[in-house]
């Protein structure tokens, strides 16, 4: 039998609809509006634009894909992303494992202390002395040893972990399995799910941070893609005036320091936006599967 919907679910349908697009439109239309600016003439596109680029141009990009630091700051937040979320789900999944063993010595009380320390933050300057202290300043380790374990990311590889078959890590132990070789051999495989979950966050964490760049590291071929973005934001990058030059040669067209930030800002934005389309699946998964416990 099929059911009927009422006038009033379907008004309610229509409205809903409507109003999610015009959210959807909402979000996506500033990532629109900054990538038609980069490819638009900039003194066109200075003048106002809306849906459409204006003169379109690579004049922008050239420029930028001419300066070494930005090369250079792409494949220094790449390796830290790459690596960073890698060594990120590697240590949170095996200490999440490690508290679903139930003959870890205080387990509960340690368990305990790594959760307490998500509520709680020592705050800037502890954190600046503590890093100092062990020699992470100008080192690319900065990026990668302070974030290896997340109380966040353990919590939902716990969750998810405990909801597995105790007889799977049972068989394994009575065939001589040893603590690691039932870690990566039985449990991780079956943590995929969640393991990519985390994965995405941990990526796009790595990504998009800059601030501990930003205190810890002067060293110009350590500088990540978003500190070179913040620095052409407050203009303390080389002057696009200076940059002028080398791109006239190329194009007739001119760039100003608004259209550089634009496409800096594509840059920077293109790699999450083709990666993430292709975890979401994995992502939901995860998420549901790590939140509740089966």
């Amino acid at each position: 039998m099929q059911y009927k919907r009422k006038s009033s679910q379907i008004v309610f349908d229509t409205l809903n609809t409507i109003f999610m697009v015009l959210i959807g439109v909402a979000c996506l239309y500033p990532f629109y509006y900054i990538f038609i600016y980069s490819i638009s003439d900039s003194l066109e596109a200075a003048k106002g634009i809306a849906f459409l680029p204006k003169n379109p141009t690579l004049a922008n990009y050239t420029m930028i894909f001419q300066d070494s630091n930005i090369i250079n700051s792409f494949f220094v937040s790449a390796a830290r992303t790459v690596l960073g979320a890698g060594i990120t789900v590697l240590c949170s999944a095996f200490l999440a494992y490690l508290f679903t063993n139930p003959l870890l010595p205080m387990r509960k009380g340690l368990y305990k202390f790594v959760i307490i320390t998500m509520y709680l933050s020592s705050g800037l300057i502890p954190w600046y002395v503590t890093m100092s202290a062990y020699g992470l300043k100008n080192k690319f380790l900065l990026y990668i040893l302070p974030s290896a374990v997340n109380a966040f990311f353990m919590i939902l590889i716990k969750t998810y972990m405990e909801s597995l078959p105790a007889a799977l890590s049972e068989s394994a132990e009575l065939d001589g399995a040893g603590i690691f070789a039932l870690f990566f051999q039985v449990i991780l495989p079956l943590c995929l799910p969640v393991i990519a979950a985390v994965a995405v966050f941990a990526a796009v964490g790595q990504w998009n941070s800059w601030s501990d760049n930003l205190f810890l590291v002067k060293a110009p071929e350590l500088k990540t893609l978003q500190l070179t973005l913040y620095e052409y934001f407050q203009s303390a990058a080389p002057s696009v005036e200076n940059m002028r030059d080398a791109a006239a040669s190329m194009s007739k067209r001119t760039v100003t320091l608004s259209s550089i930030r634009m496409s800096i800002a594509v840059v920077t934005v293109i790699p999450i936006f083709a990666v993430y389309p292709f975890m979401m699946r994995f992502f939901v998964k995860g998420i549901m599967l790590g939140a509740v416990k089966g």
